[in-house]
């Protein structure tokens, strides 16, 4: 069974960093990708970050473009996004999700999800 756990999610002011991690246990990771996503009150879920374990493909939504990276840990079977510049936009309950690469490319639907990490950022 796949278990993902986010965490680092926390309250800071607008131009602060936070990094967050997706901690993934119960699946071999070597043909997954993982996907943060995000998602405020009254908001559709957005993509925001997605990178290929293994192949270190990365992919990100034009919002955090610039700004957030996405990076792994193969040895930890852990995905992180570092945020930098935050804005009070960006405050939502991220979450990540892992799916299983088709043909060698990271699928649009994923099975597994993590229950979310908490951001706020103040003006």
């Amino acid at each position: 069974q796949v278990e993902l756990v986010e965490s680092g999610g926390a309250s800071v002011q607008a131009g602060g960093s936070l990094r967050l991690s997706c901690a993934a246990s119960g699946s071999p990771m070597s043909n997954a990708c993982i996907r943060w996503f995000r998602q405020a009150p009254g908001t559709e879920r957005e993509e925001i970050a997605t990178i290929s374990i293994g192949g270190g493909k990365t992919y990100y939504a034009d919002s955090v473009k610039g700004r957030f990276a996405i990076s792994q840990d193969r040895a930890k079977n852990t995905v992180y996004l570092q945020m930098n510049s935050l804005k009070p936009e960006d405050s939502a309950m991220y979450y990540c999700a892992l799916g299983y690469r088709i043909w060698g490319d990271c699928p649009n639907e994923y099975n597994y999800w993590g229950r979310g990490t908490q951001v706020s950022v103040s003006s």
